[in-house]
């Protein structure tokens, strides 16, 4: 047997007990050493059975167990795939801090990507998806793009559309083109951790503005732009991350009048503008000429795809930043960014937000039934949570984590002195609904337990 997938039966020693423990032991081991990735599928079994020279029933047996300590998944008709975040499930750690989509219900994300990598690859030439690229995308990338923002910014011409290697990069380029070192930038207090990280590497000044349960107040938003004269005002509208609030309309509204008066620009964060069944209007529909809107396709439909969309303020600035985004990566993949633009074009996109929307509000319900403190969008994929005055976030996490709880707390997203202390939970890390609803109960009791002297509750 030639496949990659197979070569791990080398390791199947005869001599170590019944032939299943062996098959089963084998198994672990290329796992646990990485030569069998999560997601790889493994040989039938009846091929298996063959190579060894065993019965069927011998090699079915060692997949039972396989499956039963969580090492592999399956289902008929499907085949036996390694299980992703194995080795966190045998560790007993739960993963409530990384921000994902949660996995579609009675969906399979494999099978879609391997069907459409399939007839991309079987309609177009190996040799031109494995050559350079335009960095900004082609004009069908693009249009797929403007289709795809349509439901949130209405028609948008392909010319203002730009692809890039997921939202990071994206945000990288808009600033560079915008602001220069020193400059002031103003965003929310709490905010997305990769514009930390990216203002300090450009040497950007952030200047929080203070919020409520809409996002930045008006009137502080126009004295902070008289004050400090930022270069760009960068705003999270829609399920903000990480305190989950979303932006009513005529908040929208008073904003973009303020930064068009102040001659500010606005840069247009909407990870999670999809997500809502029925969206607001985008920052940028009520203000095209003024705002570059960011959409990545991480949190509506997998970060895997590193695909995210700019909606530039004209076609001049489309091409500005075109320029800043072949300097920084070039170009997107052009394997995934033809499978992103197949599942727009073909329907298949739709389907599976749809399919994520729905277990992202199974999941939300959950959440608010355990946690009702919580706060969060009905389709959002994380809520957050307040704690107590005096709590300490440091203890918090040390105790959460002798429980087996991965959180990330107020401090990973502060854009300045922290000013509300809580927690951001994500809800789509795992796989199953009933983990989450164990680690949500998990979190539930050790934040009603007292702290003593300050230290961690174990």
């Amino acid at each position: 047997m030639s496949l990659p997938t197979a070569r791990w039966l080398d390791r199947v020693d005869r001599d170590e007990g019944p032939i299943y423990l062996a098959i089963l032991k084998a198994l672990s081991a290329a796992i646990a050493d990485g030569e069998l990735q999560a997601g790889e599928q493994l040989p039938p079994q009846r091929a298996v059975a063959a190579q060894l020279g065993v019965d069927f029933t011998t090699v079915t047996r060692a997949y039972a167990a396989a499956r039963a300590r969580g090492l592999v998944e399956g289902a008929v008709g499907r085949g036996t795939f390694v299980r992703g975040r194995a080795a966190e499930d045998e560790a007993g750690l739960v993963d409530l801090s990384m921000n994902l989509p949660p996995p579609p219900l009675d969906l399979s994300l494999g099978r879609m990507l391997k069907e459409t990598s399939r007839a991309v690859l079987d309609r177009t030439d190996p040799a031109a998806l494995m050559a350079y690229h335009p960095g900004a995308g082609s004009l069908a990338q693009r249009a797929a793009g403007a289709a795809w923002l349509a439901p949130t910014l209405g028609e948008v011409a392909p010319d203002r559309i730009l692809i890039s290697p997921g939202a990071q990069t994206a945000l990288a380029a808009i600033f560079t083109t915008l602001a220069r070192r020193g400059d002031a930038l103003l965003v929310e207090p709490l905010t997305y951790p990769g514009v930390l990280a990216l203002a300090a590497h450009l040497g950007l000044r952030l200047i929080p503005c203070p919020t409520d349960d809409q996002g930045v107040l008006p009137q502080a938003l126009e004295r902070l732009c008289a004050e400090h004269r930022p270069k760009a005002i960068y705003l999270i509208p829609t399920l903000q991350n990480p305190v989950a609030t979303t932006m009513g309309l005529e908040r929208r509204k008073d904003v973009v009048r303020i930064a068009r008066a102040a001659q500010v620009p606005i840069v247009e964060d909407d990870a999670c503008g999809r997500l809502p069944g029925a969206p607001l209007p985008a920052l940028a529909a009520l203000d095209p000429d003024n705002v570059w809107h960011v959409a990545t396709l991480s949190k509506a439909l997998s970060p895997g795809l590193r695909t995210a969309f700019v909606a530039a303020p004209d076609a001049g600035a489309a091409q500005r930043l075109a320029q800043a985004l072949r300097a920084l990566s070039l170009m997107a993949s052009p394997l995934t960014a033809a499978v992103a633009t197949a599942w727009i074009r073909e329907g298949a996109a739709e389907h599976l937000l749809a399919a994520i929307r729905a277990e992202a509000r199974a999941r939300q319900a959950l959440a608010r039934e355990i946690l009702p403190a919580a706060v969060g969008g009905p389709d959002g994929v994380h809520v957050w949570l307040d704690l107590p005055p005096g709590r300490d976030p440091a203890a918090l996490r040390a105790s959460a984590a002798q429980r087996g709880l991965s959180l990330v707390t107020a401090e990973s997203f502060a854009a300045g002195p922290i000013a509300r202390n809580g927690l951001r939970i994500s809800l789509g890390g795992q796989a199953r609904r009933d983990v989450l609803a164990q680690a949500l109960k998990a979190v539930a009791a050790l934040l009603a337990a007292e702290p003593q002297d300050g230290r961690a509750i174990v």
